[in-house]
Formats: C-alpha cells, sequence, structure tokens
C-alpha cells in the first residue's frame, strides 16, 4: 500500500473514532438528564446511571486497569477511575457519569485541535512517493526505488528527484543539492560523476548506473538517522498526565487519612460517616474543571498559532516552546532565501559596472544555471541574440562567447587561468563570475544567497526571549561568516555534514539550562535528524523538504523565520493560561474540601462549585485563541 492511500486509511480509521467518541458522550449526557428529571422507578434510574457511567468511561477504566499492570498506577485515568467509583458507593449516580462525560469532552477537543494542526501538515508535505524509471526495450518505466537492483541504469529528466545513489553514465545535469548538503550552489554534473540521491535534477537529462541498492542510499541513511535521533530525545509527557502524577497520590492519601483516623482518634466519632465524608472529599477533588480547562487551554493555543501559519504537532510541543533556552537555526533556506542574486558588481580597466553585467549576461545568455539565470535578471533588458555568435562552453567552468566582435570569458578561476588571464586576490564570499575581453581582465561579479527580509528581525526578537542564538551550516565558512555577521548571531558551525549537525546540537543541548529547551529550525531533508534530536524541532513548510516536515514538531507555513518569536510567545501565554487555570481551580477546590471533609458541603455543593469553577476556567482557556496581537 503507497504510503498516502495508507495514510487516508489510517485517518479514516481515527475519524469514525472521534465520531464515535462524541456519540458516546452525547448519548451518555442524555441518558443521565432522561434518569435525573424523569418519574421511573429508582432502580432502574439506577441501571440507567450505571449504563451511562459505563458508556461515556469505560475506555478510562480499561486504561486505568492496563496501566496498573504495567505499574504507572497515578495517572489521569486512575484519579478518574477512583473518583467516579467513589461516587457510585456513595450512591451520587449522577454525579460519577457527569466527571466522565465532562473529562471525555476536554480530551476530546484538545485531540481535534492537535488533528487538524496534523492535518495541514499532511496537506502542506508532497505526499507523492518517490519513484524511479527505467528504460526496458525502447520504453520508459515506472517503478519504484525499492525495485531497483544495482547495476540497473535509470533514468531521471529534468526537475526530477534522484531516487537511487549512483554514476552518471550518460548526459549531464545541474543538481540541486541544497536540500541534501545545506550548499547554496548548484552542482554541474557529467558522466563519470557521482549522483547522490535527494538531489534534484534542475536541467537535463542524465542516466545514473545504480551503484546502491535503496536501503544503502544516503536518503534512506538519513532516515533512519532521524529514526535513531526520536529515541534519545525525552518524551515530554502530556501536561495533564505529569499533573495527575502528583496529584492523585496526594488526594488518595489524604482521602485514606479522612476515612481511618477519625474514627480511630475522635471518641464517639463513626466509621460510616467518616468513610462517607472521606468518598465525598474524593468526589470534590476530581478535578473535573482542570480536567476539561488544561485540554481546552492547549486546544486554543493550538488554534490560534495555526490561525497564524504555525502548525505545532501537539500540546507536549507547545509547552516544551514556551521555556527555551537557545534557538538553532540552519542558515540555507531558513535564515536565507536558498536562491541567488548578484550581490557585488567590481568593473576594473575602465569599464563600467553596467557594461560589466551586460556583457556576463549576454555569454550566459544560452545557460540555465542559476548563476547564468540571476546575472541575467541582475541585466534586466532583453537580450539581442543576434550580437551573440561563437558560443562554447566550458562544463563546470564558464562561458566563451564572441558579442559584437569582442571575445568575452565568463566563469570561475579556472576559466581564467585556462586562458592565461591574470586575477587579482579578493575576499568575496559566494560565487564569483570572472569576466575578461579580449584577453584582458574587466572585473568580476559576486553572486550569493540572500538574506529573508524578516532574518533580521527575527533574531532580534529572539534575543528577547532565548539565551543564545547558533546557526549550524553545510555551507562554507566565509558565506556562514557574513551571514551570521549581518544578522549578529552569536555562534557559528559551519561545513558541517548531516552527523555533525547532530553532534553538534547534542553539545548544545549538554549546556543547557534544567528545564529549558533547545528549539532547532531547518528546512533540508539533511536537517531531519536534527529536527527531531532538538527539544523541539521547526520546518519551514512553504519550501521544506517532505523529510523535514515529517520530522519537526512545529511547521511554519510561510518559512518567515520571525514567526518562530510569535510562537514561543504563543506558547508562553497558553501556559499562563493554563497555570491561572490550575491555581484558581485548586483554590476553590481546597476551599470545598476543607468544608467538605467537616462535613459542611454536600455532594451536590460540591458538584456545583466544580461546574461553576470549570466555566470560568474555560472561558479564561479561550483567550489563548486571540492571537492576533502577537504581531510582529
Amino acid at each position: 500500500m503507497c504510503n498516502h492511500c495508507h495514510h487516508s486509511h489510517n485517518s479514516k480509521n481515527e475519524h469514525k473514532n472521534e465520531s464515535l467518541t462524541l456519540i458516546r458522550i452525547s448519548i451518555a449526557f442524555l441518558i443521565l438528564l432522561f434518569a435525573v428529571f424523569s418519574n421511573i422507578p429508582n432502580n432502574i434510574k439506577i441501571c440507567c446511571f450505571l449504563f451511562a457511567y459505563l458508556l461515556a468511561g469505560y475506555d478510562i477504566l480499561y486504561t486505568a486497569i492496563k496501566n496498573i499492570i504495567k505499574g504507572r498506577i497515578f495517572d489521569e485515568n486512575f484519579l478518574m477511575g477512583l473518583a467516579t467509583l467513589g461516587a457510585l458507593a456513595i450512591k451520587e449516580y449522577p454525579e460519577a457519569v457527569m466527571v466522565m462525560v465532562l473529562y471525555q469532552l476536554g480530551e476530546y477537543f484538545q485531540h481535534r485541535a492537535v488533528k487538524k494542526s496534523r492535518r495541514s501538515i499532511l496537506e502542506l508535505m508532497d505526499i507523492r512517493p518517490d519513484y524511479a524509471y527505467k528504460e526496458e526495450n525502447g520504453k520508459i518505466i515506472k517503478y519504484s526505488p525499492e525495485e531497483i537492483n544495482t547495476g540497473d541504469i535509470i533514468l531521471v529528466k529534468t526537475g526530477e528527484k534522484i531516487p537511487l545513489d549512483g554514476v552518471i553514465t550518460e548526459g549531464s545535469a545541474i543538481l540541486d543539492t541544497s536540500a541534501l548538503t545545506g550548499e547554496s550552489v548548484p552542482k554541474t554534473v557529467k558522466i563519470g560523476d557521482t549522483a547522490i540521491s535527494g538531489c534534484i535534477n534542475t536541467n537535463g537529462v542524465i542516466k545514473i548506473k545504480v551503484t546502491k541498492k535503496y536501503g544503502e542510499s544516503t536518503v534512506s541513511k538519513i532516515l533512519k538517522l532521524i529514526e535513531h535521533a526520536s529515541s534519545k530525545k525525552s518524551r515530554t509527557e502530556n501536561f495533564i498526565t505529569r499533573f495527575a502524577g502528583y496529584y492523585t497520590p496526594a488526594v488518595v492519601a489524604a482521602a485514606l487519612m479522612l476515612a481511618v483516623l477519625p474514627p480511630l482518634l475522635l471518641p464517639d466519632a463513626q466509621f460510616s460517616i467518616w468513610l462517607k465524608r472521606a468518598l465525598t472529599f474524593l468526589v470534590i477533588s476530581c478535578p473535573c474543571a482542570l480536567v476539561i480547562s488544561i485540554p481546552l487551554g492547549f486546544f486554543g493555543g493550538i488554534g490560534g498559532a495555526s490561525k497564524c501559519g504555525i502548525l505545532i504537532k501537539g500540546s507536549n510541543y507547545l509547552e516544551a516552546l514556551s521555556k527555551p533556552d537557545s534557538v538553532v537555526f540552519d542558515k540555507t533556506g531558513t535564515l536565507t532565501k536558498g536562491s541567488f542574486e548578484v550581490t557585488k558588481i567590481s568593473p576594473q580597466n575602465g569599464i563600467s559596472g553596467e557594461q560589466l553585467v551586460e556583457y556576463a549576461a549576454y555569454a550566459e545568455n544560452y545557460s540555465n544555471h542559476p548563476i547564468a539565470l540571476s546575472l541575467k535578471k541582475a541585466y534586466k533588458k532583453d537580450i539581442d541574440t543576434s550580437k551573440i555568435s561563437n558560443v562554447s562552453e566550458f562544463a563546470g567552468n564558464g562561458v566563451k562567447a564572441d558579442i559584437n566582435g569582442e571575445e568575452i570569458l565568463a566563469g570561475n578561476s579556472a576559466l581564467m587561468e585556462k586562458f592565461q588571464i591574470n586575477i587579482p586576490e579578493h575576499s568575496d564570499e559566494g560565487t564569483v563570475v570572472y569576466c575578461a575581453k579580449n584577453g584582458e581582465y574587466i572585473g568580476y561579479i559576486v553572486i550569493s544567497d540572500e538574506i529573508k527580509e524578516d532574518s533580521p528581525l527575527a533574531i532580534k526578537e529572539l534575543k528577547k526571549v532565548v539565551g543564545k542564538t547558533v546557526m549550524l551550516t553545510g555551507d562554507s565558512e566565509a558565506a556562514a561568516k557574513r551571514i551570521s555577521e549581518r544578522l549578529g548571531i552569536q555562534q557559528v558551525y559551519s561545513q558541517l555534514l548531516p552527523q555533525d549537525k547532530v553532534e553538534k546540537l547534542e553539545n548544545i543541548i549538554a549546556e543547557k539550562q534544567k528545564d529549558k529547551n533547545v528549539i532547532f529550525i531547518g528546512d533540508g531533508i539533511n536537517d531531519a535528524p536534527v529536527l527531531t534530536r532538538a527539544d523541539v524541532g521547526i520546518a519551514m513548510g512553504a519550501m521544506g523538504s517532505d523529510a523535514a516536515i515529517e520530522a519537526a514538531d512545529v511547521v511554519i507555513m510561510d518559512d518567515k523565520p520571525s514567526k518562530i518569536y510569535n510562537a514561543v510567545k504563543i506558547a508562553q501565554k497558553t501556559m499562563l493560561i493554563v497555570k491561572q487555570n490550575i491555581i484558581f481551580a485548586l483554590g476553590v477546590k481546597a476551599l470545598f474540601l476543607l468544608l467538605g471533609a467537616f462535613g459542611f458541603m454536600t455532594m451536590w455543593g460540591a458538584v456545583f462549585a466544580d461546574v461553576g469553577v470549570a466555566l470560568l476556567a474555560v472561558l479564561n482557556s479561550l483567550r489563548s485563541l486571540r492571537v492576533k496581537n502577537i504581531q510582529i
């Protein structure tokens, strides 16, 4: 089954389960209302309540039992089970059903938010399975990469991804390797060169003799790196599970003491009265308000973030985002556009800058190389092809052409050496195109990767909320230095391979403050292992590779780095709201528990208090949906 069908199959099942949960909760609630307000004999009423209770909560009881067997006793399922069974024991049936219904509702909303965010991510990802074309008896046939053996010859056309590692046997092409290496300059390959899987053929048709089976090819190795990284990542548990881990044992211990100590210590205390009080205490302690408002708070935060084009894959990542220690960036495609622009024109020997660009653009007119395209873009005018003659291209080095009768050379230093032209030393980063006219040097043009418009702002804002900013890149040291100085990034590591990136990140994680998190932002296949390993991995969604989007915990839909600051602020606001709810609910709870323990509080008083608190907490949670004001 292809990935895509498999996925839609899964989500259909999931969708069905969700609808069933909602139907189940609704039916249980209706039965509850019917039983409370109708005049039916008492024993039938009790049966109705029990049926509604089991309908609303059988899965929670089942999970609680399963976890107890595994030795994980005090989780939220156990607390819900205990409180509701306590309510049943003192014949407060409606209370038991209500608690279950509210709990399930809260969980349902949180799942909805996360699922919506995940669905948007899947739509973003191009879920096409990779394929390989093989020529057989003059026909071109499509295969899945796993079916190709070593020694087979595959065909890769313009715009396609190279599916397997191999050696080029026919043709030449310009490969975009940025997703794989982070190197922003495209690579020209010809017969005899190695072709690496995961690169994109931007122009030309090549035939490749496969040297490694799919399982050993570069792409699948990187995917394995991701799996390995994810096993090292500390799982942040759901907030409510962690909360229940502390809260449940405390409540259970208090209830036990309440049932056992007064009859032993007070002369005329009746065990039955105190037992009933202890059970009432258990029911009051059941944190309905919390149970519905915590998930709703996260629901609001995740929903609000997605309105801003930030997709968060789960509430645990939202919580992790709220405590950043350091932010680590990839360079190409994350802070920079990953596309080329002419950034410097340096004419020599009495030639104007405009003439220099004109000569270079004319000479490169027939090439589709990204560098040629950016030269033509910088020239801005139409090219009159009648002026161009005798074009000869030197693969990977440059071009010689006659323009208006002048012999023009445009290319790298190797081309200049070939024609014995002396070029001065200079220290510009980026790709340099040297030009000569009739054997005389006339200057150079620098083409480099452009910084995204809002990168400087993103770094400036982030410095307010994080300890340090770091950049990891596969690109050259000079290019990395230029960008980091322009943006004010504190630490830079360049010329890294995917596994080096993971290693550097490990070091950064080892140095972080105890309760804080390291956030990594990237967009290429080569970033996927690092995205997985970081406490929070953020991928660029519009231009990012599928592997990066899949591996990340958060996806930014429009590739703007400034959204990272937004994401952190939204997370901090959401956590603040969740904490306000906890303090408020526990405060009211403590008051009623005290009253309940001394018998001043009936069960229904407690329920109303709880429902009232729940409503206020829910209203507070909905504030987290309002994120319009976090604009940069």
